[in-house]
């Protein structure tokens, strides 16, 4: 289940408090990139040097608890959301292929009560489809998703 705001705050608050060693109310790029995997990011060196630049507003090359929480709040949404499109992949996928078929789309159109021809549901298929195989893998619906600011 996801995380209460309060409960999540509490969460970041204590991969925070765990690497910051020194009690400053600051951790550095290391410290950081040792607390985002306890959050269960796996954070690449380029990756922690551009948020260090966008959140350190101050440049001291350290980031406070607010930057850290600010950042966190927003990765971990950002994952919620993610989890949510994949629930609902899995919705449309219900014959577990790993792909969303023609068939697929038609019964979903059909239990919301949308009134579809196949080739309206096509356009929907060739409109997600980036490798031309004529159904929707996870990857093409998370780009279409986004694509279409759902996510």
């Amino acid at each position: 289940r996801p995380l209460r705001p309060g409960e999540q705050k509490q969460e970041i608050k204590e991969a925070f408090d765990l690497f910051d060693t020194d009690g400053s109310g600051n951790i550095d790029a290391k410290e950081l990139k040792v607390a985002m995997r306890a959050l269960g990011f796996e954070p690449k060196k380029d990756e922690i040097k551009k948020m260090i630049a966008e959140i350190d507003k101050d440049n001291s090359g350290t980031i406070e608890f607010a930057e850290f929480l600010d950042m966190m709040t927003a990765k971990m949404s950002q994952r919620d959301s993610k989890e949510e499109i994949m629930k609902a992949f899995r919705l449309f996928d219900d014959d577990e292929t790993g792909k969303i078929s023609l068939n697929n789309l038609r019964r979903v159109a059909r239990e919301i009560g949308e009134n579809m021809t196949d080739e309206e549901l096509k356009e929907m298929i060739d409109e997600a489809d980036r490798d031309g195989d004529g159904e929707i893998n996870l990857d093409e619906f998370l780009k279409i998703m986004k694509k279409t600011s759902l996510y």
